[in-house]
């Protein structure tokens, strides 16, 4: 991960000034227009078990969208710095300030330093942004100034190869999760988070004509000047595309895939996000995503405006999936210090832990670390920013490091090892791999099939898979560690309730909803 913003980030310089012909695009995200008692309300309406009432994206937008008061408020400061503004998103509450790049940094008292990342010059704020007294109340974030990179993909490639290996097809493992029978996701949407790279139609076609499947239409819906754009080396994000892309295919055959394209920055990540929350046309009951950064990386008001595209995600009953790292309990930060990774850490999404699957002789399943041959382990651990949610109050959550009582991540698991990895065509070339990137889109497709088999949408899952009955819905992962954490008997900051019995999760689902 990048540096935090500020002036101690390594090798920053000043760049030169700004001109009057460069343009900037920001993008500001608001507060909701209802009181956060009403909100509350709506929220915790989502979270009853069995048949639930979810808000539609119309009555999200009418009673928790953009107030037309805040807008008026960010037109008039606009035109007062000679910036225009549009709203982007009423639902969102997302509008887009635009103008030469000297008047948008002079308007929040903003310089910015630049930064050389992966080759590339990258800007970001030196001082500020500051909100001014007339938006300071009603604006969560100001995104656009950062040009760093914010999150990486959670993939991994096995590339040290040993007796001990398989490889299994998506099919196999969703038949070793008890995926129900009888389902294949059909009528169900699922939309997919990319933050880069892309997928060629040739690569998706090969791969499900072997698996005697028809090749998917993949919607691509463009965000802030993203496309699908492959980079043809295995090696970068068209793995990440492809992996997600041919799991949520393979084991949710009959479902549409809708991929969101946005550029891997604050700003792209929420835009993104945003756009498949709120997104009318597509309408994705469930949101996949397999990028993330150390939850300590991500500066408060970037991910205070994330955090508030995950709580409306709830509201409107969509159920969002997210790997929850690959790099153990540290996420790779410097020093070494128990960090989790965001937004997988959030209490409104369903963090993704990873696993070693090995279905013969015998079916053993322990937590994934392979670290002692550099191919990672999952991550897990203890929020230091998000408090531990109602749902939560029934297990043991150790502290996190900065002591505080927070939310535990991750919530499930699924297999992750590379070494047991996922047989996929990513650039032509058919490769293995795994991380907890593999995770996210296997949940979303189960999730798929129990919608399908349910005739509702099950929603924001975190309440619900809490109050089932764990010893039958999860299989319990109780050997292994992340090199901070162990696995243990009930959930555990590695795999969290375990990995999943689709059939008996969906009779649990099923009787919850007779019960209601």
């Amino acid at each position: 991960m990048p540096p935090p913003p500020g002036p101690a980030a390594t090798g920053a310089a000043r760049p030169p000034p700004p001109t009057a012909g460069d343009e900037l695009r920001l993008t500001l995200v608001l507060r909701r227009r209802s009181a956060p008692a009403e909100f509350r309300a709506d929220l915790a309406g989502a979270t009853r078990p069995g048949p639930r009432r979810f808000l539609d994206r119309d009555e999200f937008r009418t009673r928790h969208g953009l107030h037309p008061d805040d807008r008026a408020a960010v037109e008039r400061f606009a035109r007062g710095h000679g910036l225009s503004s549009t709203v982007v998103s009423e639902g969102g509450r997302t509008m887009a300030l635009v103008g030469p790049e000297p008047r948008v940094l002079a308007a929040f008292q903003c310089e910015r330093s630049s930064l050389a990342v992966h080759g590339a010059t990258r800007r970001f704020p030196r001082t500020g942004p500051i909100v001014p007294p007339e938006l300071s109340d009603r604006v969560i974030a100001v995104l656009g100034l950062d040009e760093r990179p914010i999150a990486r993909p959670h993939v991994r490639r096995h590339r040290t190869p040993a007796p001990t290996d398989v490889a299994y097809s998506p099919l196999e493992v969703g038949g070793a999760y008890g995926f129900p029978t009888g389902t294949n996701g059909d009528g169900q949407t699922i939309g997919i988070l990319e933050l880069g790279g892309g997928f060629a139609a040739a690569d998706l076609a090969a791969f499900f004509g072997g698996l005697g499947l028809p090749a998917p239409t993949v919607t691509v819906v463009p965000v802030d000047g993203a496309q699908n754009a492959p980079t043809g080396s295995v090696d970068g994000p068209d793995a990440e595309v492809d992996l997600d892309l041919e799991i949520a295919g393979a084991l949710a055959p009959g479902g549409r895939l809708v991929a969101y394209f946005a550029p891997n920055t604050d700003q792209g990540f929420v835009d993104g996000l945003s756009a498949a929350v709120h997104d009318a046309t597509n309408a994705p009951g469930i949101v996949s995503i397999s990028w993330g950064g150390p939850e300590s990386g991500w500066p408060a008001a970037s991910r205070a405006a994330l955090e508030a595209a995950c709580e409306d995600a709830a509201t409107l009953g969509l159920s969002v999936l997210v790997a929850a790292g690959d790099q153990g309990a540290t996420d790779g930060v410097a020093g070494g210090a128990l960090t989790v990774d965001f937004p997988a850490s959030s209490p409104y999404v369903t963090g993704c832990g990873g696993t070693r699957l090995l279905l013969s002789p015998n079916r053993t399943e322990v937590v994934w670390n392979e670290t002692a041959i550099g191919e990672g382990a999952t991550g897990g651990g203890v929020s230091e920013v998000f408090p531990k949610p109602t749902y939560q109050g029934s297990i043991s959550v150790p502290a996190a490091p900065n002591g505080f009582a927070g939310r535990g991540v991750p919530d499930v698991a699924g297999n992750a090892d590379p070494a047991s990895g996922y047989q996929v065509r990513v650039d032509g070339e058919a490769v293995v791999l795994g991380g907890t990137s593999a995770v996210a889109p296997l949940w979303a497709a189960l999730v798929a099939r129990l919608n399908q088999a349910l005739g509702a949408r099950v929603g924001y899952l975190d309440p619900t898979i809490y109050a089932a009955p764990a010893d039958a819905s999860f299989t319990d992962i109780t050997s292994g560690n992340n090199d901070g954490y162990s696995a243990a008997p009930g959930w555990d900051p590695c795999t969290g309730l375990g990995s999943p019995n689709g059939t008996q999760l969906l009779s649990a689902l099923a009787r919850a909803q007779k019960a209601d």
